[in-house]
């Protein structure tokens, strides 16, 4: 340890456990259509322009993955078998596997529709160990659902994702703190939480490959080259994360993208693209509440090389045509090739949902306009609206956007 490096606390005795079903959607599939069983699939589409949302176990070994097109997940495997994702059921199924977790625990934070977060330190059958309501939990969904899932045990977040990952498929990995750091020592760089292969690179560039060079690293040093990332790589190498189990995950993100049949390569198909995107984001972004004050710009090439472009402004983005027109500045200052454009995205993030419980009109004072005060919540965006709702008479201040700016109205 440098002798300028910060002391971070750090916690022992929690017991952490990170579920992560195997290969869902394709399981799920396999476990429905028994003809499927034992064959290499694919869920996803099967045209020129399709890619894996999923590969079976069977097909992985042909160097088949998720995120890949379907064109050369079929040059690969030219006996994949390609088949149409169902979210509906995938729902279904995700609902009956969580309510397996609330039977151990409430403290259960859900990742994705496949895998979740639950913190079984004082679980609701006092069993006393991580590792035995790991197991359980997996015997149970087995059980019930026919599936398979593997589970990752220790004393934090970070230790516990890693080990669902080691040795699935069906896997259980108990990373114990006596051990925890001899194992974080010998982890390749890329297992590390937040290090894509841009950020492999720069470490790769310094000379650090596994967790226990990275160790070597001062806290100054990893701050002034990664920024705030650096001070989690820095408490990661030591094992240390803090974070708690959340139940209730705050939606940090709206976002909408879409995959063209042809390559775009004209200007002009490329704004109406994104005009139509812009739309649907705004249905989405409606539907769930959310606000933000950043927009970010996806964009993947014909290649596949994918670039992305944000801004961020004082006023939220709000509104199809706003949405549209920030877009479309992001866009220009893109250097688009001439074989033309695969996939164009828009995504809002920031400030999340702006909604504050009401008061009870019974706990408000006599005076009207100290009622007012107090009661008033804070703004909430809807569309082009600012709405703000009033607890004594249950009337919304309706605010238009004009421009960057809000003009409210009386009430």
């Amino acid at each position: 340890m440098h002798t300028a490096d910060p002391l971070f606390q750090n916690d022992l005795s929690r017991r952490i456990v990170h579920v992560d079903m195997d290969a869902f959607y394709a399981s799920v599939e396999q476990r429905d259509r028994p003809e499927l069983r034992g064959k290499p699939i694919a869920v996803g589409h099967a045209d020129r322009r399709g890619v894996v949302a999923t590969a079976s176990y069977e097909a992985r070994p042909y160097g088949v993955h998720s995120a890949m097109p379907s064109s050369k997940a079929k040059m690969l495997c030219p006996h994949l078998i390609f088949v149409e994702g169902r979210m509906s059921r995938y729902r279904e199924v995700s609902a009956e596997i969580r309510a397996i977790f609330h039977r151990y625990t409430d403290l259960v934070e859900p990742i994705s529709i496949d895998e979740a977060y639950l913190d079984v330190t004082d679980n609701k059958l006092g069993i006393e160990t991580g590792t035995e309501v790991a197991r359980r939990i997996k015997a149970d969904i087995l059980r019930e659902t026919s599936l398979t899932a593997s589970a990752g045990v220790s004393y934090n977040k970070f230790l516990a994702k890693i080990a669902s990952d080691w040795r699935k498929p069906d896997g259980l990995c108990t990373i114990h703190p006596d051990r925890a750091q001899s194992f974080i020592d010998a982890l390749p760089i890329e297992a590390f939480w937040g290090v894509g292969p841009a950020t492999a690179k720069r470490f790769r560039g310094i000379g650090v490959t596994n967790g226990w060079e990275l160790r070597q690293l001062s806290f100054r040093r990893l701050t002034d080259q990664f920024g705030a990332a650096g001070s989690i790589f820095y408490k990661f190498a030591r094992g240390i994360d803090m974070r708690p189990v959340k139940p209730f995950r705050e939606r940090k993100s709206v976002g909408c993208e879409e995959t063209f049949a042809d390559d775009l390569k004209h200007p002009e198909r490329l704004a109406a693209a994104l005009s139509d995107i812009a739309v649907e984001l705004e249905k989405r972004r409606n539907k769930n509440g959310f606000i933000g004050r950043t927009l970010t710009l996806k964009i993947r090439f014909a290649d596949f090389t994918t670039k992305t472009k944000s801004r961020t402004d004082l006023m939220p983005f709000v509104g199809a045509e706003r949405l549209a027109a920030a877009g479309l500045e992001l866009l220009r200052a893109i250097e688009v090739p001439a074989a033309g454009v695969r996939l164009l995205g828009l995504s809002v993030s920031g400030d999340g949902v702006l909604q504050l419980p009401l008061v009870k009109k019974s706990s408000l004072p006599n005076s009207k306009k100290t009622r007012r005060e107090q009661c008033s919540l804070t703004p909430r965006i809807w569309g082009k609206y600012l709405l703000q709702s009033d607890a004594v008479s249950g009337r919304r201040l309706i605010g238009i956007q004009v421009g960057r700016h809000f003009t409210v109205r009386p009430a």
